[in-house]
């Protein structure tokens, strides 16, 4: 019985090493790319986190000396923030907090250079909020056409109020009353009713001569009369 058993190890032990011969190699290997997959995925989560933490003390340091009108504290601090993560949400808000911060102070070109920055870098929603503020800013130092370019990119469907109405402020600007109502009217379909901001749009088609409703009808044609 003793021998019986004996032989039966021992035949799996041949079966054993059989198998490993042939496939030991592929097993080991493939036991290495996932250990190595793993390491690459813990760190790379690691670096994401001390990129966020490092970035989020520079925001804000950002936000403490614009709050103490430090002025050049916050252009180093932010300027750190773009150089060594310009990648980060944090860094793409600090800009839109710096640009405010321009706009205020009347430095207007600041203001265009900080969201061309975001328009540039940023996430899709970061690059849309960013157009909209900067064909405002281009407004203000009268440049119609480059705000209207602008605005040109797309943006996230949620996007597509403001952008019209941007547009519509932009073309009344420009004296170019019909496109102007065009896009206030856009804009106002594009707006949720419950929104503050759709009364402003509807204030200025009435300015314009235009009911708000006129948005929201549907030209019928001669055959349909």
């Amino acid at each position: 019985m003793a021998n019986h058993l004996d032989l039966e190890e021992q035949e799996q032990i041949e079966q054993l090493k059989h198998f490993w011969n042939s496939w030991g190699t592929l097993i080991t290997s493939v036991l290495v790319v996932v250990f190595l997959g793993l390491a690459g995925w813990n760190g790379w989560q690691y670096w994401q986190k001390r990129q966020a933490t490092q970035a989020s003390a520079l925001e804000f340091a950002v936000d403490e000396a614009l709050t103490a009108k430090d002025a050049a504290r916050a252009d180093l601090a932010f300027s750190e923030l773009k150089d060594k993560y310009s990648g980060t949400a944090q860094a793409a808000q600090t800009a839109l907090l710096m640009a405010k911060a321009s706009v205020d102070a009347g430095k207007l070109d600041d203001a265009k250079a900080q969201l061309s920055w975001v328009a540039d870098k940023g996430d899709e929603s970061f690059k849309a909020l960013a157009r909209i503020r900067l064909s405002s800013v281009l407004e203000q130092q009268k440049s119609y056409d480059e705000g209207l370019k602008v605005l040109e990119a797309a943006m996230p469907e949620s996007y597509a109020g403001l952008q019209a109405d941007r547009r519509g402020d932009l073309y009344v600007a420009l004296g170019k009353q019909a496109e102007a109502v065009a896009q206030y009217q856009a804009a106002y379909k594009a707006l949720d009713k419950d929104l503050d901001y759709r009364h402003l749009v509807e204030f200025k088609l009435n300015a314009l001569g235009v009911a708000p409703e006129a948005a929201t009808l549907v030209k019928t044609t001669p055959s349909e009369k």
